[in-house]
């Protein structure tokens, strides 16, 4: 019995080992790809094509900067995957993590305001209340990046707590420090950063869906009220799927950590869930200029009406 229990740790802790090292390697590398094509595509679309902002370009901009630099961060992170080893040192391995969750929770918000925005849009279509304002809209992003910053601070001391494996390897956040305390405040981590916003959006939601049902039943024609309907979906669903399994299994590996968590195979069951769920969360950082071409008010008419124009003048040039 002894033996057969021993068998399935090894072959759990062997799972664990190959997915720390094909697995985060490759998917990290394809989400750094598509993720540095489709935002570095809107960051310059923006910079360079959009004339009139409003508050919603805004919080959208913000969104794609806090993307790109924790896309940057991926490179390091995907060469000590595959090679099995750290050798950046210890502050580029607290600044990457730092990145990793600054990135994860300045998303969250950003797009809750984006909701917010889009419900205010509906009620306000002229945009003339006071919380669509661009410079509000300034406020709110830099209180966002304040506020991510204090949340995500308390993280660092965290990493690399353990000194025999400082030089060796870049540890998680939910495999380093006292369990007991980091316990703690992760779960006040995914109550405030991720429960809460999550929970704002799911309001603007159904207010979304209570102003349709008024409106539809108040004209005879039909709005084009229903892209920012089908955007907030989207932003809660993409909630659910990729953010909700990993806040689950950052917390329950953090328990599996403390004294008290029963011994055998299940912090190797647990560690590999947690792997799998890893990169699955940070996966918005790619599929977030989604939102850009969904709802940046024209943005993609206005791209391509830029790209014609400067493949137009370099035929013409070559001619």
């Amino acid at each position: 019995m002894y033996s057969s229990s021993n068998s399935s740790c090894q072959n759990w802790l062997a799972a664990e080992n190959i997915l720390k090292k094909y697995y985060l390697s490759t998917f990290y590398g394809m989400e750094f790809v598509f993720g540095m094509f489709g935002n570095i595509t809107v960051v310059f679309g923006y910079l360079f094509c959009l004339k009139n902002w409003n508050s919603s370009n805004i919080y959208l901009f913000n969104l794609s900067i806090s993307d790109f630099a924790f896309l940057c961060t991926l490179p390091v992170l995907i060469r000590s995957y595959a090679k099995e080893n750290w050798i950046y040192g210890d502050v580029l391995c607290i600044g990457n993590r730092y990145l990793l969750h600054a990135n994860l929770y300045t998303s969250i918000l950003f797009l809750t305001f984006i909701s917010i925005d889009r419900y205010l849009l509906m009620k306000y279509p002229f945009r003339e209340h006071v919380l669509q304002k661009k410079e509000f809209a300034v406020l709110i992003s830099l209180a966002v990046w304040v506020l991510v910053t204090l949340e995500v601070l308390p993280i660092l001391p965290f990493i690399n707590s353990d000194p025999t494996d400082k030089d060796a390897i870049c540890k998680d956040y939910a495999s380093s420090g006292n369990p007991k305390y980091n316990l703690i405040y992760s779960l006040c981590l995914t109550l405030l950063g991720f429960l809460l916003p999550l929970s704002v959006m799911c309001f603007f939601y159904y207010k979304m869906v209570v102003f349709l049902r008024m409106r539809s039943r108040q004209q005879v024609t039909a709005l084009p009220l229903d892209k920012p309907l089908r955007l907030v979906v989207l932003a809660v669903v993409v909630f659910s799927v990729l953010f909700t399994p990993y806040h689950i299994m950052r917390n329950v590996r953090i328990a599996s950590r403390l004294d008290s968590w029963p011994q055998g195979c299940s912090q190797e069951v647990i560690k590999t869930l947690y792997i799998v769920t890893r990169p699955l969360a940070f996966l918005n950082s790619a599929i977030n200029p989604i939102f850009y071409f969904l709802m940046g008010d024209h943005f993609r008419e206005m791209l391509i009406s830029k790209l014609r124009q400067y493949f137009k003048s370099l035929t013409s040039f070559r001619t």
